[in-house]
């Protein structure tokens, strides 16, 4: 398959997109939209280029995690 060093990496780098990933959705979460710092957030066009992307997001995320998981069981094996 692949060597375990590039699996490493790999799984590496899908541990912190899982992190950014989670924080975007978090930010462009829609049950947050009422409160005060969401309303203000609003006022920028970055923010509102975000929250249109929220499904878009969480696709990016299941991927992402998806590709952690797998890698991890390659890696470090099921131990259960």
């Amino acid at each position: 398959m692949i060597n375990q060093d590039m699996a490493a990496k790999i799984l590496s780098i899908a541990g912190i997109a899982n992190i950014i990933f989670v924080l975007l959705i978090f930010l462009s979460c829609r049950c947050f939209s009422g409160s005060k710092i969401f309303n203000w957030l609003f006022k920028y066009s970055w923010y509102k280029k975000l929250y249109v992307k929220h499904c878009y997001l969480w696709r990016a995320f299941f991927i992402s995690v998806l590709i952690h998981t797998i890698l991890a069981f390659y890696l470090f094996g099921f131990n259960f």
